[in-house]
């Protein structure tokens, strides 16, 4: 395992292009691209203003940067460097910008969600989409690129239309059974709609393509219901997580629940394993202080950490909810399928500390990673089931089925781990902190079991 240089990044704007080949960055209103292998600048652009969101088109070409205060939208090519778009929203505002699946048509959505205009890059022309409603995730492309859904909100009922991409035109329309509908995701297969509703009601409707109505289902009818929501690379499940601390399993043969996680305070399973991080400080004068990588010196006087297999029955650190506030801490905020579909990570937000893993295919828990600090993200290897997650320290946690390693991240000034997301080959991860990046590079030969 290996480290690069730290560079500059500025609000985590930092995306590795669909085909791998390129690594985009904005710092402040400067947008840099760089060769993935070589982490050479092969291109640098300047935009009106400091950028807001950024994206790569699905074919690599272009890249959309959007600058919400100013109503802008700035697109750089890459084929042709001295060419550039610019899209001014003028006084109807900018919300929201993303590219369509295509990779030619970007879709802005305006202030207070009044409507979608749709802008070609290969023909100029402008159409508009009405009633986008204002929800957490009111937009999806299927995977194959060929359909939109979109959540729309009319006479005060919620709504789905489903767009025909290389055309624009409406394949369906049809009203959902939702008292406020929530968010809306298409199966990998791009066969099946979820639409789910607002946390204080639980209903997750499913539909086909055409929009026939296919199943709907709900846990219970009181109190705060659905979270998250993720469907499995197979499509053949789709689990669902909730404030109740539970995820269910829906099967997508007859759309019931299999089987429900629970997030237990204390663990007795005799099947699963519970890693537990300790720290432990490096003797003075010790060979470990010092770690050269990839040209960087760096001393390592802050505390290293391992993973310790714990005996059961142990309990899990958990935080009880106060009731009086507002966004209550409670309840699976993140729920992540392997590639493979064979594992799947949840987070309970009162046990912020621990990441758990469960086996899809005995549907049973596998290991629990019991973490000093609150953990900020996890994310599967696109390749071979392998988790990654960090803490918001200067270190890397890595899972597999073969157990669970920490990995002192090598880098001068206290490089914290924020975030992080995998290439798309599996071959390296790219930390992101507060205001830098650097990329690590994992052994190519090592194969997880």
């Amino acid at each position: 395992m290996n480290f690069s240089e730290v560079f500059k990044q500025t609000n985590q704007l930092v995306k590795i292009s669909p085909d791998g080949k390129y690594m985009a960055t904005c710092v402040q209103y400067r947008l840099v691209v760089r060769d993935v292998s070589t982490l050479q600048i092969l291109h640098l652009f300047t935009c009106l203003d400091q950028v807001s969101h950024m994206e790569w088109s699905s074919d690599s070409l272009f890249i959309l940067c959007a600058m919400y205060k100013r109503g802008l939208v700035q697109v750089w090519s890459l084929e042709q460097p001295d060419w550039h778009c610019k899209i001014d929203e003028g006084s109807i505002g900018l919300v929201c910008s993303q590219w369509s699946a295509d990779g030619r048509h970007i879709l802005n959505t305006t202030e207070f969600h009044l409507r979608i205009t749709v802008w070609s890059l290969s023909t100029k022309a402008v159409s508009y989409i009405k009633y986008p409603k204002d929800c957490p995730k009111g937009v999806d492309f299927s995977k194959d690129g060929r359909y939109m859904a979109l959540a729309e909100r009319r006479d005060c009922k919620d709504h789905v239309s489903v767009f025909v991409c290389n055309d624009w035109h409406l394949f369906r329309h049809f009203e959902t059974e939702t008292q406020d509908l929530a968010g809306l995701q298409w199966s990998p297969n791009g066969c099946v709609l979820a639409v789910w509703d607002s946390c204080l009601e639980y209903k997750v409707l499913l539909y086909s393509l055409d929009g026939r109505f296919l199943s709907t289902y709900s846990a219970f009818e009181w109190s705060l219901g659905i979270k998250s929501v993720c469907w499995s690379p197979s499509s053949q499940f789709l689990a669902i997580g909730s404030y109740d601390e539970k995820v269910r399993i829906l099967n997508h043969i007859t759309w019931k629940k299999i089987t429900q996680f629970e997030h237990p305070v204390t663990i007795d399973n005799t099947k699963a394993t519970v890693y537990k991080e300790v720290e432990r400080r490096p003797p003075v004068g010790s060979d470990e202080l010092s770690i050269h990588n990839s040209g960087i010196g760096s001393t390592l006087l802050n505390t290293q950490s391992k993973y310790e297999i714990c005996p059961l029955p142990i309990q899990i650190p958990a935080v009880k909810p106060d009731p009086d506030r507002a966004n209550p801490k409670i309840g699976v905020s993140a729920l992540a399928f392997s590639s493979d579909s064979r594992y799947m990570a949840t987070k309970n937000d009162n046990m912020a500390s621990a990441v758990w893993v469960w086996n899809m295919q005995k549907l049973r828990l596998e290991a629990v990673l019991e973490q000093i600090s609150s953990v900020h993200c996890f994310q599967w290897d696109p390749k071979r089931p392998r988790l990654a997650l960090c803490t918001g320290n200067s270190k890397l946690y890595l899972w597999s089925p073969g157990g669970c390693v920490s990995v002192q991240v090598p880098t001068e000034g206290g490089f914290q781990v924020q975030s992080l997301f995998w290439h798309c080959s599996g071959e390296s991860l790219i930390l992101l902190g507060e205001e830098q990046l650097c990329l690590c590079y994992m052994d190519t030969d090592q194969q997880d079991q």
